[in-house]
């Protein structure tokens, strides 16, 4: 612990360090599963300089991920990997609260697919949120896991995403340099901050202005958590139908009008280049339309 950290909340602590959501934590503490100096604490317990920390438990969250019939478009497979065209409302993979329904339970039933680091993100190695549609690249095995994790990593990916903001975007292309962290008021949330944050660069430039909106094309120096959303937010051009950054909390069952459009890149096993790219969804399509 440093010492702008002490006075801290320990199940605020303990979520951020071990990259668990609070409420499991608190259930930890609540079932007297961590000690501080070897003695029972509670949620609200204020940490001190020099605290020894003790947690009684595995710490093994895995869950058993079920196969499940979901169709799902296929942009693209091979021996090694798969380009699949996710639909928005959809979760990538399973998490507390939600463990069916989602992508890697509707991939789960068709392949067999590398185990990464979790097994309950198998074949993942980027994701997209639950309300962005568009492409995603999915490993089969786990050197093809390991080898497009590093490349994207390395930046060696392309993708360019779809966005319909609020408001008119006077200038043709810009470049958005500013970091991003976990929002400390609502850890659901992320922000623009210096603190315990990423680097996050986001290039965009306009396809089309309309009297209210403006359609961006955005490619992606780095992958941070809702990047697009809070870059957008920040110089106070929220994606259309945002229910977090947006101007308004209300939504359509369609979520943010966000999509992932193309993905390029050197397949890392055969070497050729792979480029896809997908139109925008109907409820897009007929929403950018009625602008018109």
């Amino acid at each position: 612990m440093i010492a702008d950290e002490e006075k801290k909340r320990i199940d605020l602590y303990l979520s951020e360090k071990l990259d668990i959501s609070r409420s499991k934590i608190q259930k930890l503490i609540k079932d007297e599963k961590v000690l501080v100096n070897g003695n029972v604490v509670s949620s609200n317990y204020l940490l001190h300089l020099n605290d020894n920390i003790e947690i009684n438990d595995e710490m093994n969250y895995e869950i058993n991920v079920e196969p499940e019939d979901i169709p799902l478009d296929i942009v693209y497979e091979d021996d090694y990997l798969i380009i699949v065209n996710k639909k928005s409302g959809m979760v990538v993979h399973p998490a507390a609260g939600n463990y069916s329904g989602t992508l890697v339970n509707a991939l789960l039933y068709k392949f067999n697919l590398s185990s990464g680091e979790s097994n309950i993100r198998p074949g993942i190695v980027h994701r997209i949120d639950k309300d962005t549609s568009g492409l995603m690249v999915v490993a089969k095995d786990d050197k093809t896991h390991e080898l497009l994790s590093e490349m994207i990593k390395n930046k060696e990916v392309e993708r360019k995403y779809l966005a319909l903001v609020h408001g008119v975007i006077k200038h043709d292309t810009a470049t958005i340099d500013a970091p991003i962290g976990r929002d400390q008021v609502n850890r659901q949330k992320m922000m623009i901050t210096a603190e315990n944050s990423k680097d996050a660069i986001t290039h965009f430039r306009v396809l089309k202005r309309f009297s209210n909106n403006t359609l961006i094309e955005c490619t992606l120096d780095t992958g941070r958590t809702h990047q697009i959303r809070v870059h957008m937010q920040y110089i106070n051009y929220p994606i259309v139908n945002d229910p977090v950054y947006g101007k308004s909390k209300k939504t359509t069952d369609f979520g943010q009008f966000l999509h992932s459009k193309s993905i390029r890149f050197i397949h890392p096993i055969t070497k050729e280049e792979i480029y896809f790219e997908k139109e925008v969804p109907v409820e897009f399509q007929e929403y950018i339309d009625s602008l018109d």
